[in-house]
């Protein structure tokens, strides 16, 4: 029996794939428990429909994602924090400072999910931060660290 999944079933397939199921397995376990529907002619078409749309969503974002990218290549932002004796911080640099940082002096507003540190910046100087934008598109940011006063 030919059914659409709704939800990922371990060893069968992912949400949206169309497969070749066993009729009693189909019809006492998957829809009832709504994680397939059967493959009719009008389930089979909302399918293709919601794909569409959804690339069409995909490719909007991207498109969204280089454009970001664009205005933060070479970008540059400063962040001042308290720092002791030397060049080390009380604290480290966190993912919600930079952006923060970036929204307010670039006028972009970022995730805090979508930078990526690599390794704590708990000093004073200047670092590059990758920021990864859309599964495609990564962009990066040079942040300056400077000792508040």
């Amino acid at each position: 029996m030919k059914v659409i999944l709704t939800k990922d079933v371990a060893d069968l397939g992912r949400a949206g794939d169309v497969i070749n199921a066993a009729e009693g397995y189909a019809r006492n376990f998957l829809i009832p428990r709504n994680m397939a529907i059967p493959a009719d002619r009008g389930s089979l078409a909302a399918l293709d429909k919601k794909r569409k749309v959804l690339e069409m969503k995909g490719e909007k974002l991207a498109e969204e994602a280089k454009a970001i990218a664009e205005r933060l290549h070479d970008a540059r932002v400063t962040i001042a924090g308290k720092a002791g004796s030397g060049t080390r911080l009380y604290g480290s640099v966190t993912n919600q400072e930079i952006a923060d940082a970036v929204a307010s002096q670039l006028k972009v507003n970022l995730d805090k999910r979508k930078i990526h540190i690599i390794d704590p910046i708990k000093n004073i100087g200047s670092f590059e931060v990758p920021v990864k934008l859309h599964h495609d598109v990564t962009a990066s940011i040079h942040v300056d660290v400077v000792a508040a006063e």
